[in-house]
């Protein structure tokens, strides 16, 4: 008899992390590889911010601390929240876990029952439904292809809405694809859920900050006042500010919920690390400025990769609006065989034979629930994008 639960058979891994750990394990065994799968910046954390952590650790705070988080980084959050989306938080409403991904996590363990369903626009990120699954309930997802730009119509979320449904995920701009929705298309769908007033909102704004162009972001409770009280609006310091070992998510919402969360993470993994929520403090409160000029270099990025995928043989890439990824289209190259043998029937076999065949690590489109695709992280150098594509090209081309 097996020592582990039924509830771990209804998860998988994750594929982004297989991904990154079998990229770097061809790559220590001697394989020139390109890993396009992480998602994290490749630029270094602000010296401003390294700073605090080291002065936390030289003035000893290095104790516990509330566990969900300390009042001096909550105050902070408040702030943040207040400066950069028109939300008024108390501390007491604030949430802080070791990542964003806790903080999703707490939530779920926090609310959901049995036969709960939870809506998931896809392609979505690979752990929301499994999160889901731990936490007892029932993933509905809701397919945004790229015939709506990767957005989810107010007639789709309407559909999917049942008596059962507990929450709707919400990811703007997008993992996978960066698409990010407007004031209008977000106000479209929060008059939906206006109608369904059992219907809660989870927001993943992490990539807030990470946007291109003319688009400007907004988040649903700032749209919709009238949803605050049934929103979680989760954020952390990952992305933009090149923290993601810091290990520091965060999230305001109503106090019954926050509340029900801490407990949940007063009994697991308790308080995040004390310096990384002091790093956290000075990154939140101190200089902005180096975001907007991280955000040139990527979108940068993003023209050179959007532009040498959609001169590849029978790829599609759209452009996104934000993040750091671009999602492109395969469907051209399902049912042809690679110079090595291989026959691509998924977009999974596409994924592994570009990898085996070329070098390049790229995450298949299954795993985020919308096939035949890939996802690319240009969160890395312009010479490794650049030789990337060109592999990608080159494969693409030698397809039978």
């Amino acid at each position: 008899m097996s020592i582990l639960s039924a509830t771990l058979a209804r998860v998988k891994p994750s594929p982004t992390i297989a991904v990154s750990t079998l990229a770097a394990e061809l790559k220590a065994a001697g394989r020139d590889v390109i890993g396009l799968g992480a998602g994290e910046p490749d630029f270094d954390t602000p010296q401003n911010i390294k700073d605090a952590g080291k002065a936390a650790i030289d003035a000893g705070r290095t104790k516990y601390t509330a566990p969900d988080g300390m009042p001096e980084l909550k105050q902070a959050i408040c702030t943040k929240f207040h400066r950069d989306n028109g939300l008024d938080y108390t501390p007491g409403q604030i949430s802080v876990g070791t990542g964003g991904k806790q903080i999703l996590y707490n939530a779920l363990m926090a609310t959901l029952n049995p036969g709960d369903e939870v809506i998931i626009p896809a392609p979505y990120w690979v752990s929301y439904p499994d999160m889901v699954l731990l936490a007892g309930g029932t993933p509905v997802f809701v397919e945004a292809g790229v015939e709506t730009g990767f957005h989810m119509t107010p007639a789709q979320l309407e559909a999917a809405i049942t008596p059962k449904t507990k929450w709707l995920i919400f990811n703007s701009p997008s993992n996978p694809t960066g698409a990010g929705y407007t004031h209008e298309q977000l106000k479209a769908l929060t008059d939906v859920l206006m109608r369904h007033p059992h219907v809660w909102v989870m927001t993943d704004d992490m990539y807030e900050h990470l946007v291109f162009g003319d688009f400007t972001f907004c988040t649903p409770a700032e749209v919709e006042p009238g949803l605050y009280e049934r929103t979680l609006t989760c954020n952390g310091v990952s992305k933009a500010y090149a923290m993601t070992g810091w290990r520091i998510g965060y999230a305001g919402g109503p106090t019954e919920l926050i509340s029900a969360m801490r407990k949940i993470q007063s009994q697991s993994t308790s308080n995040p690390c004390s310096i990384s929520q002091w790093a956290a403090v000075e990154a939140l409160n101190g200089p902005q400025d180096f975001i907007a000029e991280n955000n040139k270099i990527f979108q940068r990025r993003r023209d050179m990769v959007v532009a040498m995928l959609n001169a590849a043989k029978g790829i599609t890439c759209p452009t996104p609006d934000g993040a750091f990824y671009v999602y492109p289209s395969i469907s051209e190259c399902i049912g042809k065989t690679t110079t090595a043998g291989t026959h691509i029937d998924s977009d999974e076999t596409f994924a592994r034979a570009l990898l085996e065949e070329t070098g390049v690590a790229v995450v298949f489109g299954a795993a985020f629930g919308l096939s035949p695709a890939f996802r690319v992280s240009y969160a890395t150098s312009d010479d490794a994008l650049r030789l990337a594509c060109t592999r990608i090209q080159d494969f693409c081309a030698a397809l039978m």
